[in-house]
């Protein structure tokens, strides 16, 4: 297993999100890959910065699959405390863009995001910690996402950010759907800005 900090469009590191690469073991059979090893996953975490404490508190709770068609967008979802999420996501079938944005209010990198293509070609996995909102966009014809949550669905808790809030320019990969628009569930499609998230005091402190 292998991890990287990933960047910003602007070039700046973003601290937290991490783009895992598992290694793989292949021949004419086919191939094998760890998709998870808590061990390795912690030591990761230490050498890109995050402190002991946190690193020991940390613990999935549970485990979430999604199946999704061609342009189908999904997010930008959080959960606000007292049952925040980290999310260690994989594309284990067709390929997604996978998007973090950091949402902690006093990070130099606050409204700021970091995309990477998730694949079953590719084996990648995007760590998303706490303090950042998530979502994906679905570039094949079907994908099936699973990740894993450190904290339970908690409906009250859960909230969306504007997948195209001009205030982010996200730089989602819409020119791969053909001229076709996102799909969108309701909930997303009217989800808020990021400053109207600020004003109600529903960011990470």
């Amino acid at each position: 297993m292998a991890a990287e900090t990933l960047k910003t469009v602007s070039g700046e590191s973003i601290h937290g999100p991490l783009l895992i690469t598992p290694q793989i073991f292949g021949d004419r059979r086919g191939y094998f890959f760890e998709s998870w090893n808590e061990r390795r996953f912690r030591a990761e975490l230490v050498a890109s910065g995050c402190s002991a404490d946190e690193v020991q508190a940390l613990r999935f709770r549970q485990d979430n699959h999604s199946r999704s068609s061609r342009g189908v967008l999904r997010g930008l979802h959080f959960q606000l405390p007292p049952e925040p999420q980290g999310k260690l996501v994989r594309c284990s079938f067709g390929s997604i863009f996978d998007v973090a944005v950091d949402l902690r209010l006093h990070s130099s990198t606050y409204g700021q995001w970091v995309g990477a293509t998730l694949s079953a070609d590719n084996h990648q996995q995007l760590w998303v910690p706490v303090g950042f909102a998530h979502g994906f966009l679905t570039l094949s014809e079907v994908a099936e996402v699973q990740y894993k949550a450190s904290g339970f669905w908690n409906r009250e808790c859960e909230r969306s950010l504007r997948w195209d809030d001009p205030a982010l320019a996200i730089q989602w990969p819409l020119e791969q759907l053909s001229g076709a628009a996102p799909s969108l569930a309701e909930k997303d499609a009217e989800a808020p800005k990021l400053a109207v998230l600020e004003a109600a005091n529903e960011v990470f402190a």
